[in-house]
């Protein structure tokens, strides 16, 4: 990606939830990466705010646990660990926000800073706290003198279309659009970054890469873990919001859209937008849902698993999938009749992500009697465990008769390149604090994922369809591999 700088003298970051799990795991473990690199401005301080009771040094001994595991300078660690500092409060008490907002100001010595708000809370307190903030003359809404606000959050932004609209506009009553970052963490993954420059920095692809030559695109989603404690989130929200809505669909539309303008970020996602909204909302026919039950995960020593409605926080009549497989279409003259089927599932057999991009057969081929069974060629993209490319071709096997065989040009990020491959949170909050929303979705982009799913999710509701049990550790519910037959391939 594009080399990124930092030219910010004063900056304050305020971390709302910080005392939980995404707090602890991945926001503050990025900002110090990016301490180390020296890539946060001069003076910085970060403020953490939450429920729980405590200090500053205690809020920093919980900190340091999660640096530690990464063999950080002692020196290092401590002078970011000076700049860290603890608010307690209640997430709707206007009182606890001013007293933060004395906190802020004691620290700035005098001078305004800029601000970002990352809001690493549930959906349904941003628009309680936004609006604390702003009571609390927290937010500057026009950047003046260079000084801005920036808040940041996490996904799910909504349940379905009615009530992302509804966040969408209690966030712009708070904040101009152009300070929303709503962020998508798939987004900033080394090989997801790399979907653009692999189709338009490569002449090689782009004439390929059409309806005429592609015979479908799946992409799967897949985890070998189960809900691990998070009963009542997932069970109000399920894979297709979790997952597939928005992590999936952001990676549909890199793959389909069209090459934008410029590699700016309102250029590149006006192209997705335009993708997205190519797509017809899609129905029952269209979409399969499971739900695990009891059983065995061979890759964790034949450990048996409790199926989901035995899972804590999870009423024992749900429908509530862990997994989906639908297919989707995208009605313009470079997809028209290509199958992009997306699947997400846990409790399966293996975690991984790929995107794998089947080519049509070879039209008249000499070499059917030769070799009968080889399949088309295709293109994996995989973003974990193993970030790697990989194009199957086929080969004349080496001997002194004509046999053919397939193999792979591959490419490892780990064994190609020799450098650090930032964590996707890097790269997300050094964006934010440069203003680039180029990984970042627009509540236009967002209105068109919504429009989508939400009516097949209203009708799952409204008729309880019962999604197809499957076995925990296997590899999904045989109605997938139904679907995925209907349109002539497997997954």
């Amino acid at each position: 990606m594009i080399t990124r700088s930092v030219l910010l003298k004063d900056l304050t970051i305020v971390v709302i939830g910080a005392s939980g799990d995404l707090s602890l795991r991945k926001i503050f473990p990025a900002f110090y990466a990016l301490f180390q690199q020296k890539l946060l401005p001069e003076r910085f301080r970060i403020i953490g705010f939450s429920r729980t009771d405590m200090d500053n040094d205690t809020f920093r001994d919980k900190i340091k646990v999660f640096m530690l595991k990464e063999q950080p300078s002692v020196s290092e660690l401590d002078e970011f660990l000076k700049r860290c500092y603890y608010c307690r409060g209640k997430y709707d008490e206007f009182q606890d926000y001013e007293r933060m907002g004395e906190l802020i100001r004691k620290l700035e010595g005098g001078n305004l800073s800029n601000k970002i708000y990352y809001l690493a809370i549930p959906p349904f307190l941003f628009l309680p706290v936004s609006n604390a903030l702003a009571h609390s003359n927290l937010i500057h809404t026009q950047e003046e003198k260079g000084v801005w606000t920036r808040v940041v959050v996490e996904k799910p932004f909504g349940r379905d279309r009615e009530s992302s609209d509804e966040l969408t506009s209690g966030l712009q009553k708070v904040f101009r659009e152009e300070q929303v970052y709503r962020i998508d963490h798939y987004l900033a993954k080394e090989v997801i970054q790399n979907l653009m420059i692999l189709r338009f920095a490569n002449l090689i692809l782009e004439p390929l890469w059409n309806r005429q030559y592609i015979q479908n695109v799946r992409i799967s989603w897949m985890e070998d873990i189960g809900i691990e404690g998070r009963g009542g989130y997932f069970d109000e929200y399920g894979i297709i919001r979790d997952v597939m809505q928005n992590h999936l669909l952001q990676i549909l539309a890199l793959v389909g859209m069209e090459q934008p303008i410029k590699l700016e970020a309102d250029y590149i996602r006006d192209e997705k937008v335009k993708v997205l909204r190519c797509i017809p909302p899609i129905t029952l026919s269209q979409l399969v849902v499971g739900q695990y039950g009891p059983g065995i995960l061979q890759c964790r020593k034949c450990e048996m698993k409790h199926g989901y409605r035995e899972e804590e926080g999870v009423p024992k009549d749900s429908i509530t999938p862990t997994y989906a497989a639908v297919a989707l279409f995208i009605k313009n003259r470079r997809w028209d009749g290509v199958p992009f089927l997306i699947r997400a599932g846990k409790g399966l057999s293996k975690r991984t992500t790929e995107i794998k991009i089947q080519f049509r057969e070879v039209p008249g081929s000499i070499f059917t009697e030769t070799a009968p069974q080889l399949t088309p060629n295709e293109l994996l993209i995989q973003v974990q465990p193993n970030a790697m490319i990989a194009l199957k071709i086929v080969n004349k096997i080496p001997g002194l008769s004509l046999v053919l065989g397939e193999s792979n040009l591959d490419l490892s990020y780990e064994s190609a390149f020799e450098t650090r491959v930032p964590d996707a949170y890097e790269l997300l909050l050094l964006d934010v604090i440069r203003g680039d929303k180029s990984l970042f979705i627009r509540s236009d982009e967002l209105e068109a994922a919504w429009d989508i799913f939400s009516p097949v999710l209203l009708e799952l509701e409204k008729k309880r369809i019962q999604p197809v049990v499957y076995p925990f550790g296997s590899e999904g519910p045989y109605t997938a591999d139904l679907l995925a037959s209907k349109y002539g391939t497997a997954w």
